[in-house]
């Protein structure tokens, strides 16, 4: 078996799944500028160590996270293990900069896992290949290291090897104390710091040789920038199982040259951060989020939606509600998510096609007048309900449409060429079933 082939085979129930949970959690939801804050402000180790000194998220119930997440229609869920900042949500046995330590006194993702896991729910784990705490990670000079420009710093001895032990080791750690991993989130490659700078043909052995059946992201060789490098046949080592657009959608989803599906995964925030910022207001509605889902599943990828909890554990009330409101619309249409993909008919102007073998889902998100045209399906509609309530679409062409022969069409009543006044929708979806 192939690269490809291999890579098909793991990356099954992720292409089935199609939406998870990302959750960005560490100390930097004290000061609540992002989770970038300390590079952004260049703040000094022992100044942010303050925020390490007062970690007691005393209102964390895991449980209640999954059960969110589960509602929304989520599948799968990606947590911070360890972000930029070093700080670990584990008791790490490599550190004393953890969760355990602090007067929190939890191992906060074994409770992640145990309570995903009891709600069915895929695991994964976001683990930072940066270190801004670990003293052998270089400062002086990086890109990033919130010591960049300190020229306290300038010269200090590091040594690099030590620090690739101490992540290769906390990676291993990750993959043991825990049972069953199912995605492995890296983050992320600079100049100076890909694939085998990271000793990365070592740790992909190793994690292989621990998980064989886990499925590991692209980012040990980019920053997610790089996601069309993936598309040759046979895929570079570092390229993982799956690519990860940050922030946007590919135009036309991700194919090798000759033809075959790539897997990849857009990741979004809620409002403009990945860590919490309560002041940053600029909130994605709930019909964004699921109309970016469908077309993310029209084209052959999956969306996984960030959430940033507080300081004390909480996942914000306003995201909630966005992650609420999308599960009311799942829960009666997840059917042309689940197992889905992208349709063998051109994208019809009144929103998006997505297919599951012979059922064919028309996902109206721009109400027709009159009669709706359904491109690419002439002849070949056994019958058409709304999935929501499986009430019948009378397969009808209008007198006024004789002249478009190759086009069917469907309206909600008779007669066939008047329009009916619908519940204003996100995305109404109309389930096809075509002829055999």
């Amino acid at each position: 078996m192939g690269i490809m082939e291999e890579r098909e085979e793991r990356t099954k129930w992720f292409m089935h799944d199609r939406f998870g949970m990302f959750i960005h959690w560490g100390l930097y939801a004290i000061p609540g500028r992002g989770e970038w804050v300390q590079s952004d402000e260049e703040i000094p180790q022992d100044q942010y160590t303050c925020y390490f000194d007062e970690w007691n998220p005393s209102r964390y119930d895991a449980a209640e996270w999954a059960r969110l997440a589960k509602r929304a229609g989520m599948k799968y869920a990606v947590l911070t293990t360890k972000h930029h900042e070093g700080f670990c949500l584990w008791d790490s046995r490599l550190t004393d900069f953890k969760s355990t330590n602090t007067a929190c006194g939890r191992d906060l993702v074994r409770e992640f896992v145990d309570a995903f896991r009891a709600e069915g729910l895929k695991i994964g784990f976001y683990y930072s290949l940066l270190d801004w705490h670990h003293p052998d990670y270089p400062a002086y000079g990086d890109m990033y290291h919130p010591d960049r420009n300190h020229l306290q710093y300038k010269g200090k001895s590091h040594d690099f090897s030590k620090y690739l032990d101490y992540m290769h080791g906390q990676v291993r750690e990750l993959l043991t104390m825990y049972g069953k991993i199912d995605l492995l989130w890296f983050d992320f490659s600079y100049e100076g710091h890909k694939g085998s700078d990271w000793r990365g043909e070592e740790l992909l052995h190793m994690v292989r040789s621990l998980q064989p059946e886990i499925i590991v992201n692209g980012r040990l060789e980019a920053n997610g920038e790089d996601y069309g490098s993936v598309m040759s046949d046979e895929p570079d080592l570092y390229s993982g199982d799956f690519a990860c657009p940050e922030m946007i959608i590919p135009p036309c989803g991700l194919r090798t040259p000759s033809g075959r599906a790539i897997p990849w995964e857009a990741c979004f925030t809620l409002n403009n951060n990945w860590g919490y910022a309560p002041n940053d207001k600029h909130y994605k509605s709930a019909s964004q989020i699921i109309k970016k889902l469908v077309e993310c599943t029209s084209k052959n990828g999956n969306m996984i939606v960030n959430v940033s909890p507080n300081a004390k554990g909480e996942i914000p009330e306003k995201q909630a509600g966005i992650l609420e409101q999308v599960g009311s619309w799942m829960k009666k249409n997840a059917e042309s998510i689940y197992g889905c993909g992208m349709s063998a008919f051109e994208k019809p102007e009144w929103g998006r096609y997505t297919q599951n073998g012979n059922r064919l889902y028309a996902h109206i998100t721009e109400e027709s007048i009159g009669a709706v045209a359904l491109p690419g399906v002439k002849g070949k509609v056994k019958r058409a309900r709304r999935l929501s309530d499986g009430f019948e679409m009378l397969m009808l062409t209008p007198w006024v449409a004789k002249e478009f022969p190759d086009c069917e069409f469907m309206n909600y009543s008779t007669p066939e060429c008047f329009s009916f006044t619908v519940d204003e929708k996100t995305d109404e979806v109309i389930e096809l079933i075509l002829k055999e």
